[in-house]
Order: structure tokens, then sequence, then C-alpha cells
């Protein structure tokens, strides 16, 4: 239906309810004269009268009463949807999708969600994993959590985590039985457990700085995996040497279950950000959640 036949509509709506071209016209903005004409225009392209019209009073013909039942509740509908968009506008509420990596949600996201939510219950989150470089456009995602070193220049980014190192790590059963390695080349003689990266589909190098000059090394092993969280459980088990973010194996090494190797050659990388596209007209409740993930040093 052409837009200035839903016009037509709204008009005929307005004065049929109101029964007055007076108050009508006042509620549309346009004078007496122009309401008049559209309901004449839209009654000769109809083929039907839809108002009697006399000097003391309006009112819908039968046609004008079946007409206004059959559209009215399917306008007053739309408008219900329309104000309650509004509705978002001005609170925060609705549904907020994000995807990040397993250690971006575990150690990043959920300990700040887990305090938010409870304090703004008509926001809705939902935390896709992904291990890769999603296109947050194309997958018609609200926003991303990468490191500050992958961000598109398109992007804008609110950083949510402190800069972060990974750490050379194994169980005591594995150190029962081989050396603890003094440098990274050492690694070559070692079992170690790859990381499968998502993004190109190749293994991760170990990244190593020693004066300000980056060693990457190629590990060997019988398990990768693309997901930290179960090659941190093979680690665990005595399989091999892993490198896995600092924050996760502290309290292992902490408690005796792991055993740290090569700290002084590991460096420190930009931490995570969120991000989300420039264009973006944030609503209440994505500022409401940025605010609350943003990382306060």
């Amino acid at each position: 239906m052409a837009r200035e036949n839903i016009n037509d509509l709204l008009a005929f709506l307005a004065v049929a309810r109101e029964r007055s071209f007076t108050r009508a016209a006042a509620k549309f903005g346009v004078s007496q004269s122009a309401l008049s004409h559209t309901i004449r225009l839209l009654e000769s392209r109809l083929g039907v009268r839809l108002l009697t019209r006399t000097t003391r009073a309006v009112s819908p013909t039968e046609a004008g009463e079946r007409l206004l039942e059959g559209i009215g509740p399917h306008f007053d509908e739309i408008e219900a949807h329309v104000d309650a968009l509004s509705a978002l506008r001005d609170k925060p509420a609705g549904t907020i999708r994000i995807v990040a990596s397993d250690y971006a949600i575990r150690y990043l996201l959920w300990p700040k969600l887990r305090k938010f939510l409870p304090d703004y219950p008509d926001i809705k989150v939902e935390l896709v994993l992904d291990n890769g470089l999603t296109d947050i456009v194309t997958e018609r995602f609200d926003a991303g959590v990468r490191m500050g070193e992958h961000l598109a220049k398109d992007m804008i980014s609110a950083r949510i985590g402190p800069d972060f190192c990974l750490a050379v790590v194994g169980a005591p059963s594995y150190f029962a039985n081989h050396p603890l390695p003094g440098h990274p080349k050492d690694l070559l003689n070692h079992t170690c457990i790859n990381f499968r990266l998502p993004s190109s589909g190749g293994l991760y190098a170990w990244e190593f700085e020693e004066n300000g000059r980056e060693i990457k090394i190629r590990v060997e092993g019988q398990l990768a995996f693309n997901n930290t969280f179960d090659l941190l459980d093979a680690t665990l088990d005595g399989f091999g040497l892993a490198y896995i973010a600092e924050e996760i194996i502290a309290p292992l090494v902490e408690k005796g279950l792991l055993i740290r190797a090569l700290q002084p050659f590991s460096p420190y990388w930009d931490g995570y950000h969120l991000y989300y596209p420039s264009r973006r007209q944030a609503s209440p409740a994505f500022v409401a959640l940025l605010e609350a993930l943003r990382h306060r040093a």
C-alpha cells in the first residue's frame, strides 16, 4: 500500500473517532478543508461513503464502521510497538548480544555482569563463545571482545581488562620426569599442548621476549585444543606444558597444582576491549552495560 494511502486511512480514523473534523484537524496539525479533501479522495478511491456529515456532527456510515473496526486495532497495535521502542530509548531495557572468547567471558565479563544484572532486571545479555575474530556487524552482535591490537579501525572500543601475559605451566607430575626449561628454546625438547587458532586454523606460536627482542617458538606435542579450559584440564593431568593466561593459572600455582616456568620471558600485551560499530546508536541499556564493564585501574 502506498504511503499516502496509509496517511488517508489515519486521517479517516482520526475523524471517525473524534466525530469531528475540527478536533481531528487539530490533532493532525492540518486545516479542516485539507482534512475534508483527504477524506473525499479516500471515499472516491474506495467507491463508498465512509462518513455522514451534518452541520452538527460527523459519524461513520455502515461502511465506515466496518473500516474503523477492521483497521483501527491494527494501527493501535503498531502505535503500541512504536511506543515500546521509545521506552527502550528512555530506560535501560532490551537484549544485548556479545561475542567473546572463553577466557574473556569467564574472567572479564561474567564477574562484572554478576554484579550488574540484579540492578537491571529489564536488560537481557546473551554471551556467545567464539575464540575467533567474529564480524559482529554481519553476525548481528551488539558488541565483541578482543585484545586491543586486534581491533578494527571502524570500531569504537572501551578497555574492559588490564594488560595481561601468558604463563608457561606444567603439572608436578610432568616435571617429575622433565627438567624445568630455563629458556624458551628449551621448549623444543619438551612435550607441549598446542592451541588451535580459530581465526586462521593454525597452531599458536608461543611468543616470548628477551632484551626487547621477540622470540617465537613452535612447540610440539600429542595434543591441541581450541578451548582454553580443555587445554588447562590436559595440563593439570600432566600431558605437557601449556601457555595459558596468568590470571587463570595463578591460583593453581599457589595451590601447588601447577608449576610456572620462563616467567622473565613472558611479555605483557594490551588488554581486552569491548568493541562496537562506530555508527551504532547506543541504547540506555548498552550505555549502562558499557559503564559496568569498563576497566578502572
